[in-house]
């Protein structure tokens, strides 16, 4: 195939509805204010594997959740959907909820050398460390990019991660084939790093829900976009192209949020960027690594205090199904991002990673939508059931008319009163109060 040197645009100009709430400012995750990003890329080298010369197709992306992670903690936590994978780390993060150092994403094989440099960072940072302060364990997630990288040569270096932490800002994120994300690919296509934002309407909290995904997931008859079978509509054309057949990829992906969220309501909410990590296309294969994790800048939980109570705000459940849709529709067009914004890439081996063609996509996209040419009457609801036939004792209150605590669980939901069991004399409730015996 011809080398594909279209534009590159992001997944919402493909014109196709990708949730209710609108992104943020740079619909990224750093419009969660405080959270910052940098990526280290490493691209060298062409030709035949020579394992630790090349080629190089890979890096290190660094999320930062606010400018002190390690004294001002930030509450967190996780959901593994499946755990061919992992974010070192994760295990404590669970147990304490809390994130006390940056977020770094990588090579499966260099998970090690980063997480090192890491703590090398952190110990030139906070000289207390180990003696004064605990010890700490960075927060490392990996995903295999073997398929373009000489992966086994261990290529990402001290410095690169220095630069990925050095480089964070917020702002725009770049996207694609950088960073963590150089050498991934996800449904056969180049992907990489992809990231995205919803912003909540006043009236739901105002809060801001941002994803970034390093997406390596899936084969080509797995991908949808917005609900469409993208995937298996371009198989046939990109039949004849190798694919990695052998690794199944993985996807990590790293959500914040400004809303006050408790540990626990940030593994809830993890669960669902799970199902928008789905409505791309995943299956969560046997081999693939999908592992979430999750922090609120709400609440700095600080190291050191002299006091014995830390005091925080915390969302009430009943207000968090807001915060899960955005969830959901930030991960969708994170991963689509990182599909959109990544361009044709050759790597080990002379291996062929092809660029989502856009513009192709977007045919098909215009042409799927449903566009009725007269609308539709609007359905009108059913005529309400006259009183005598509800068949209601004539005492007993209807739902309506009941007070909050007759009708509603300790979760806010409704439970309809249960009619009493008929007496002895086979008379019913109603029965009882006609003949005056109740």
């Amino acid at each position: 195939m011809q080398p594909n040197t279209e534009a590159r645009f992001r997944a919402r100009e493909l014109g196709v509805p990708l949730g209710r709430f609108r992104p943020g400012r740079w619909n990224s995750i750093t419009d969660v204010e405080g959270v910052r990003v940098g990526h280290s890329t490493i691209i060298r080298g062409a030709g035949p594997l020579r394992r630790g010369k090349g080629p190089v197709r890979t890096g290190v992306t660094a999320i930062l959740p606010n400018e002190n992670i390690f004294d001002q903690r930030a509450v967190g936590g996780g959901f593994v959907l499946n755990g061919a994978g992992e974010v070192s780390g994760m295990t404590q993060l669970i147990e304490w909820g809390l994130v006390e150092t940056p977020v770094f994403l990588t090579t499966t094989l260099s998970v090690g050398q980063v997480s090192d440099s890491a703590v090398r960072w952190m110990i030139e940072h906070y000289p207390g460390i180990g003696g004064e302060h605990d010890v700490l364990i960075p927060l490392v997630g990996e995903c295999d990019d073997s398929w373009l990288n000489d992966s086994a040569g261990r290529h990402v270096a001290p410095e690169n991660v220095y630069e990925a932490i050095q480089t964070a800002s917020d702002g725009p994120v770049a996207e694609g084939s950088v960073g963590g994300g150089t050498g991934m690919i996800c449904c056969d296509f180049k992907a990489g790093i992809g990231t995205s934002s919803r912003k909540l309407q006043p009236a739901l909290g105002g809060y801001t829900v941002g994803v970034l995904v390093m997406n390596n997931f899936g084969h080509m008859r797995d991908l949808r976009i917005a609900g469409f079978p993208v995937g298996p509509i371009l198989l046939d054309q990109y039949k004849d192209i190798p694919h990695r057949s052998t690794s199944y990829g993985s996807i990590i992906a790293v959500l914040a949020t400004d809303a006050p969220l408790s540990s626990h309501q940030l593994g809830r909410v993890s669960k669902r960027v799970a199902l928008g990590i789905g409505r791309a296309g995943s299956i969560a294969a046997h081999g693939s690594g999908e592992i979430i994790l999750a922090f609120s800048t709400a609440n700095k939980v600080p190291r050191t205090t002299p006091k014995m109570i830390h005091h925080m705000k915390i969302l009430l459940d009943q207000r968090i199904n807001p915060i899960y849709e955005a969830a959901i529709e930030a991960t969708e067009e994170a991963i689509l991002n990182s599909l959109c914004m990544s361009r044709d890439m050759i790597g080990a081996n002379n291996n062929y990673a092809p660029a989502l063609p856009l513009g192709e996509v977007k045919e098909l996209l215009d042409r799927w939508k449903l566009r009725p040419k007269t609308p539709k009457p609007p359905i009108q609801p059913p005529a309400p059931i006259p009183p005598h036939e509800t068949h209601e004792p004539a005492d007993e209150p209807t739902i309506a008319e009941a007070p909050p605590s007759a009708v509603r669980g300790a979760e806010g939901m409704m439970n309809v009163p249960l009619p009493e069991p008929p007496a002895a004399d086979g008379q019913g409730p109603a029965d009882r109060s006609r003949s005056g015996t109740r």
